[in-house]
């Protein structure tokens, strides 16, 4: 069955409107991800395990981590979750009494015959029948009451629980210790410092842009044409471009131990609100492709980067210690609507909605690492692996898990997220660009990640505002993801039944390649206004048939 395309448009109007054909569907969305109720996930959806616990003890730090992260709508939920888990403990304690009155009645309802219960010494047999009756009845008549207010009860624990996991699943992920609070990055160094622009150059540098038409490198009319706005033709040495970005990037991550993936491009959008896939333009609004599907049929979107299918590749499923960590590379196709404001800085590649992305994804082990309280409380806390977040089970709401010593093994996901960082740079100082890497602020995070670096090209047609441009991120998530995917691995952890404890591993995610945006970094900084054409890195070369120099067309 042919699918609609459709879109989550923030701040459009609430009437959704839906084409038989391919016409776009507004329908609004809130700031986090959330899945509309009538497309809840199916029964085999990866449970998540929320710690419940973590925020009842930290409620001050998850509030101002909300804020922080500006996400002020959440702000209050960590005090609803107290007052919800309260609620469902009081429930509890009274539940318990009606269980063990609902188990005494029936033991005597099993063990009473109005036959042989009732008076004794010569009395009317009808007369001891017809008492023993009425004793069994009283008895099923308190039994059947007990069972009703037991069946209430249970479902407004039902109604507790879920909103509890409904708020709770919703908190951003805990900000790292470098993360700067605000909305200033810091900056962290730069790549290939030497090919800064001189200062006393004055004259404006043509954009991607024209370059692109005057070479017949871009076709963007044609593509308004025929998809709209943000899309795009890409043609002649533009199309051996991307594929010399793609095979350069898999060629050095190769070398490095990373495994090749090839995923899917449309995910189920319980996986991709699983992996806290909302990104968020300059206005903070978020976009995200869905597909129509018939009614009752699981509710499927376009991937907005392959971290989501990569990540979901082991949802579900445990790892051995020693298995980790486990190193994937992927290129895919990633779907963006980005909406929001236009404007001369997301003019032509910049910002599109379909592009080709070469993707870093990684599971450790758990980790440790410090993250930023409140002033009212202390300075940092320390989470180590199998941290004290317990897990929910199918009978509670959580169970207790103490912390423990951190993994011995020589790689950690701190060390793993540095590896990750390396491989980022050399890439790009491969190319012959000239970056600068950033520590992100935390109105920067989204809500998966804790730490976040940007590396940003110098783009000349920027320079009028800004000649900075994102080409690549890095980001380590934690065990956000993992707890959301339900994806696990058996530590060795002394004090556990058998010596193993099932933990969450740490899942960390960065862009090797985002081809738009270095294709057209490559344009920029490989135009020769002597030469009337852009020089090919000399990576790439041997990608494009040694193909040194894109002149134009005769």
């Amino acid at each position: 069955m042919a699918r609609n395309l459709s879109i989550y448009r923030p701040g459009a109007s609430s009437t959704a409107w839906v084409c038989s054909n391919c016409r776009l569907r507004p329908i609004r969305s809130s700031r986090h991800f959330s899945i509309k109720p009538d497309l809840q996930p199916p029964p085999t959806a990866p449970k998540p395990s929320i710690n419940l616990k973590s925020i009842r003890e930290f409620p001050e730090y998850y509030r101002q981590n909300c804020l922080k992260r500006n996400y002020p709508s959440l702000a209050d939920a960590p005090e609803r979750i107290i007052a919800l888990y309260e609620e469902w403990t009081g429930l509890q304690k009274g539940l318990r009494g009606d269980r063990e009155r609902q188990n005494t009645l029936s033991a005597q309802l099993r063990s009473r015959n109005p036959l042989t219960h009732g008076p004794h010494g010569g009395g009317d047999k009808t007369e001891v029948v017809a008492e023993g009756q009425e004793a069994k009845e009283s008895l099923l008549a308190e039994a059947k009451d007990i069972k009703a207010k037991i069946s209430e009860v249970e479902a407004r624990e039902k109604v507790l629980e879920d909103e509890m996991k409904n708020l709770a699943i919703q908190l951003p992920n805990w900000t790292h210790k470098e993360s700067p609070i605000g909305t200033e990055p810091k900056l962290l160094g730069y790549i290939n410092s030497e090919l800064a622009p001189s200062s006393q150059r004055t004259a404006p540098r043509a954009s991607h842009t024209q370059i692109g038409a005057e070479l017949g490198l871009l076709d963007f009319s044609a593509a308004g044409r025929v998809s709209g706005w943000g899309w795009y033709y890409l043609l002649n040495e533009a199309v051996l471009l991307e594929q010399a970005l793609i095979n350069h990037a898999l060629s050095l991550a190769m070398k490095r131990g990373w495994r090749l993936v090839a995923p899917p491009n449309i995910v189920y959008s319980h996986m991709a609100a699983a992996c806290g896939f909302c990104p968020r333009d300059k206005h903070g609004e978020q976009q995200i492709y869905t597909l129509g599907e018939a009614e009752g049929k699981i509710q499927h979107c376009l991937a907005g980067t392959a971290e989501i299918p990569l990540a979901g590749m082991y949802a579900n499923k445990t790892f051995a210690e020693d298995q980790l960590p486990v190193k994937l590379v992927g290129v895919g196709r990633a779907y963006r609507a980005e909406a929001g404001a236009r404007g001369a800085d997301t003019k032509g590649l910049f910002r599109v909605h379909e592009f080709t992305k070469v993707e870093l994804f990684a599971w450790g082990p758990p980790g440790q690492e410090e993250f930023s309280l409140p002033k009212d409380e202390p300075t940092a806390i320390t989470v180590a692996a199998g941290d004290p977040r317990p897990t929910p089970t199918a009978n509670s709401v959580e169970e207790t898990s103490p912390i423990v010593e951190p993994t011995n093994k020589t790689t950690t996901s701190a060390s793993l997220f540095d590896e990750m960082l390396d491989l980022q740079k050399s890439i790009i100082s491969s190319l012959g660009l000239h970056a600068r890497i950033l520590e992100m602020p935390t109105t920067d995070l989204g809500s998966s990640a804790s730490r976040k670096i940007d590396i940003e090209a110098y783009m000349p047609s920027r320079e009028a505002k800004d000649p900075w441009g994102e080409i690549s991120s890095l980001s380590n998530c934690t065990d956000y993801q993992s707890r959301r995917l339900n994806t696990r691995v058996k530590m060795a952890r002394k004090g556990a039944p058998g010596g193993v404890k099932s933990e969450f591993p740490w899942t960390l995610n960065g862009t090797a390649v985002a081809v738009p945006r270095v294709l057209m970094t490559i344009l920029e900084n490989g135009w020769s206004e002597e030469r009337d054409g852009v020089v090919v890195p000399e990576v790439l070369r041997g990608y494009m048939g040694g193909l040194e120099f894109i002149g134009r067309k005769k």
